[in-house]
């Protein structure tokens, strides 16, 4: 196994156990589409990063080669894959993340309409339920250097990976819950504030007052306080939702 495989391996194993789960037969090719983007946009798998092997891919999804195929042939026609041969040759991302934009903004929460509200405290209820369930696991130490590296690429994170590094570092304490429904239902509740989340531009204080909270929720979560990590995702998310109003007042 080559270093790109390996480490698609790894980031299959560990955050996409939340998106790539076995698809309803009914609809295999609408969902496969949708949870093929959900791991691009939800920053899973970022600009560049070759996928995971097909096969390997239909396995976790539960379809066929086929509908993988005609599904990503769908993304690739987006402009969100493209598909290169040879020996280094895959499925990559080229989706890139839009620039922060406030009309942007007012326009998905448009979108969502009298959603949004809901979609705020459905958030709320299951991510800092999933902190204090986390907190409540005895992790192994490859757990515990997981959420670290995730909160350390964050805070390193350069303004135009922010949101999606971000994203990463909520999902993976979704993973580390050892639930894959929790973790499934928070990667679509993030999907439903997605666009609106991207669109919040970066400003230098909220970024500052984020990185303390993302800290003290992974700081709980690691001494094994579920209160605590409880208390400070509660802190964390009311902040964003807040931030949100603010631009959509």
């Amino acid at each position: 196994m080559d270093v790109d495989e390996a480490r698609a391996r790894a980031r299959l194993d560990w955050q996409a156990g939340a998106i790539f789960r076995p698809v309803r037969t009914g609809n295999a090719f609408e969902e496969t589409v949708e949870r093929l983007l959900q791991a691009i946009k939800l920053g899973v798998f970022d600009f560049g990063d070759r996928l995971p092997a097909e096969r390997e891919l239909a396995a976790r999804l539960g379809v066929s080669r086929e509908t993988l195929r005609e599904a990503l042939r769908t993304l690739q026609q987006a402009e969100c894959v493209e598909s290169r041969r040879g020996r280094y040759g895959g499925t990559f991302v080229t989706y890139r993340m839009p620039a922060p934009d406030v009309a942007e903004l007012r326009r998905a929460a448009r979108d969502l309409g009298s959603e949004l509200e809901d979609a705020l405290t459905y958030r709320q209820v299951l991510e800092t339920g999933a902190a204090e369930a986390a907190a409540r696991r005895a992790f192994s130490p490859e757990q515990q250097a997981y959420l670290e590296s995730r909160l350390t690429d964050l805070e390193d994170a350069p303004a135009e990976q922010y949101r999606q590094l971000d994203s990463r570092f909520h999902l993976a304490i979704a993973e580390l819950t050892g639930s894959p429904t929790l973790a499934a239902g928070i990667a679509e509740a993030r999907m439903r504030l997605n666009d609106l989340l991207n669109a919040i531009p970066m400003l230098e204080r909220n970024i500052e007052h984020a990185a303390e909270q993302h800290r003290a929720m992974a700081r709980a979560i690691l001494a094994g306080d579920g209160e605590a990590a409880r208390r400070a995702t509660d802190e964390h998310l009311a902040a964003t939702a807040a931030l949100l109003r603010g631009f959509l007042a």
